[in-house]
């Protein structure tokens, strides 16, 4: 496809056959440093018996300092535990969640080096963690390409005893259960507050349900029927009107009682079976494990066959940030 005249000024180049060609980002007002987030740098080599990484990342890009919180600690623990034990060398294509702790996913990664890193494929589930990959200068894939995935590292909302989640608080969990099925293990990252027994306890919003547009007043009323008479459909903020999809569908946020988050496989089929419904933000049965990053440095890890692991603060690579 020809490029516009406006792009090919005198200071900018023709696109280059490399993956991500900067002039072209530059001049379509992308930026070749990350995303602003709290996503800090990697240890130097030997800090705190962390892995050999630096606190550059590609093209000499310095992160933003230490988490200052205990909760953005928490999540960058769980992030860069995870990754350290379950993103291996052998694995090519990965799966990138969406949410506040994959910042730190991505850059667990990227610190593993460009030699590790070279023949990977990234495959994202939201514009957020497209954007993550891709100015890391992480090679950037897509499911219909890559529909076996090796591991996806997701976050969520809340996770119950027996890994069953909540997702979709960021309306991502339609792509987000495709990369999860897609793949051969699925990981879950979070920091203490989505730790619970049930769901529902924690994340008070509910369960978000993706609906087609012209659906959603039908929709509406039928969830309220199924036992959420409180569900609403999700308003945008910063703009007039509901929350859009990245697929272009209305979210609503459906809260049940107790008895039936028990059993959320159950309530996943029904809200399924209803006309309209593109996905439900219930995911059953599907992770391998979910790591949770604690106040006190520590880390609890609930596995898919019941165990829990707890990890002592002193055996974290993850150091904490300062009182």
């Amino acid at each position: 496809m020809p490029i516009p005249p406006a792009i090919l000024t005198p200071d900018f180049s023709t696109p280059t056959e490399s993956v991500y060609p900067s002039p072209l980002r530059q001049t379509l007002g992308q930026s070749v440093q990350y995303i602003r987030t709290s996503t800090p740098p990697p240890e130097p080599k030997g800090a705190h018996g962390s892995a050999d990484v630096t606190a550059q990342q590609p093209n000499g890009v310095v992160l933003t300092p230490p988490p200052t919180t205990v909760i953005e600690a928490s999540k960058r623990l769980a992030a860069w535990t995870a990754v350290d034990r379950h993103v291996l060398p052998q694995y090519k294509v990965i799966g990138i969640g969406s949410g506040s702790t994959v910042p730190y996913v991505v850059e667990r990664i990227v610190a593993q080096g460009r030699e590790m890193n070279k023949d990977r494929v990234f495959i994202p589930t939201s514009f957020q963690s497209k954007e993550l990959i891709v100015n890391a200068h992480l090679l950037l894939g897509d499911v219909d390409q890559y529909p076996i995935i090796d591991i996806t590292i997701d976050g969520a909302d809340e996770v119950d005893e027996t890994l069953n989640c909540i997702k979709g608080g960021g309306a991502c969990h339609l792509r987000e259960k495709v990369l999860a099925e897609a793949a051969d293990t699925f990981i879950i990252v979070a920091d203490y507050r989505k730790n619970s027994d049930v769901l529902g306890r924690n994340f008070k919003q509910g369960v978000p349900i993706e609906v087609a547009q012209f659906a959603y007043a039908k929709l509406l009323q039928n969830v309220h029927l199924l036992g959420s008479p409180n569900a609403v459909l999700r308003m945008a903020q910063g703009k007039a009107g509901p929350v859009v999809t990245d697929n272009g569908n209305f979210v609503i946020d459906a809260p049940f009682p107790e008895e039936m988050m028990k059993d959320p496989y159950t309530l996943l089929t029904r809200l399924k079976m209803l006309t309209g419904v593109v996905e439900v933000g219930l995911f059953c049965h599907m992770a391998k494990a979910a790591y949770f990053g604690n106040q006190d440095g520590s880390l609890t890890v609930k596995w898919h066959d019941g165990r829990i692991e707890r990890i002592d603060a002193g055996s974290s690579p993850v150091p904490q940030p300062a009182e």
